[in-house]
């Protein structure tokens, strides 16, 4: 077992387990009081969530090809950049079923990534992998929880309707049935989780149901994507990088973790130039549409990074020694 990397994992499950229980605390508190959180309070706090979360995506170049093939590396650059071109034009153009697709797509990503880091700190920590029941039973909860619980909640039509009219409706009559399907999926998981005595696997899924409760919709997702998923996946990045291995090897968790999160800084700045440009050529309410273009843009490069991950997912699924 490799102690620092042990600590690297440990402390972003906890790290993304205690955000996500203050949140609930913060929002459950707020309930019971008279103060409301207005729209544009949300806008601030899901930006501030989603710009935390953006640099774990921005590096998927990094750990998919051999940097010593310029021709390979250029290629990956050009495909990955134009399907992401290609995935915003067809959200912005077909706002509606580009946003199901992506809200499909984000589940599945979210669900099975998350599983994935729950495999490697199982290896982290010097033991065997979970068995694939369990990791299917984990997935699915894991990714629908955040993404169609705060899509099907009532208040989050008013969001939506704020950030495009097009997508207030946009599950249709399948809206009570998606959420209490998810309900009930979620809650079986989570009995057949502590039936198993996976109890840090059950307690994620509760985290994420009650932070899908209790936080308005639009902050719970962005909660969850810059708190606790994009957390997650970069402890996994750590032991693709040779800089951040570098600072494994001297025992230096904390240093290992920001090697991992550094080289994809530039995008946040990047995303928001784009926002800002993309409002300022003619927008007229600057805090939602701002908001909406910075999500089309993380949905859009959702899209080549999800096919990117996609290969050292299912690697680390098949890490399970247990049938």
């Amino acid at each position: 077992m490799n102690q620092t990397l042990f600590r690297i994992y440990q402390g972003t499950g906890q790290f993304s387990r205690v955000m996500a229980a203050l949140s609930v605390l913060l929002f459950a508190g707020i309930q019971f009081t008279d103060f409301e959180i207005t729209m544009k309070a949300q806008v601030v706090l899901a930006v501030i969530a989603l710009a935390i979360g953006i640099p774990h995506g921005a590096i998927d170049h990094l750990i998919t090809i051999p940097r010593n093939s310029t021709r390979r590396f250029t290629a990956f650059i050009a495909i990955y950049t134009l399907i992401a071109i290609i995935a915003a034009l067809a959200i912005a153009h077909w706002n509606l079923v580009g946003f199901q697709l992506v809200v499909l797509m984000s589940a599945l990503h979210f669900g099975f990534g998350d599983s994935a880091y729950a495999n490697e700190s199982q290896g982290a920590a010097g033991k065997n992998g979970y068995s694939k029941l369990v990791l299917a039973t984990y997935a699915i909860p894991a990714g629908f929880l955040p993404v169609v619980l705060p899509l099907t909640d009532k208040r989050t039509f008013d969001v939506l309707e704020e950030l495009n009219p097009a997508l207030t409706n946009w599950a249709g009559t399948f809206t009570e049935s998606l959420r209490n399907s998810t309900l009930f999926l979620a809650i079986s998981s989570i009995l057949l989780l502590v039936i198993t005595k996976k109890y840090s696997l059950a307690l994620d899924l509760v985290l994420l149901l009650m932070l899908s409760f209790f936080a308005p919709p639009l902050v719970a997702f962005a909660v969850y994507f810059g708190l606790w998923h994009a957390v997650r996946h970069t402890a996994r990045l750590v032991p693709k990088l040779p800089s951040a291995m570098h600072k494994v090897s001297n025992g230096k968790p904390l240093a290992s973790f920001f090697a991992a999160v550094t080289p994809g800084l530039y995008a946040i700045l990047g995303i928001f130039l784009l926002g800002i440009f993309f409002v300022v050529r003619g927008s007229t309410e600057v805090t939602s549409d701002f908001l909406w273009i910075i999500l089309v843009i993380i949905w859009a490069l959702t899209v080549p990074h999800m096919a990117t991950t996609a290969k050292f997912d299912l690697r680390a699924f098949k890490s399970s020694l247990r049938p």
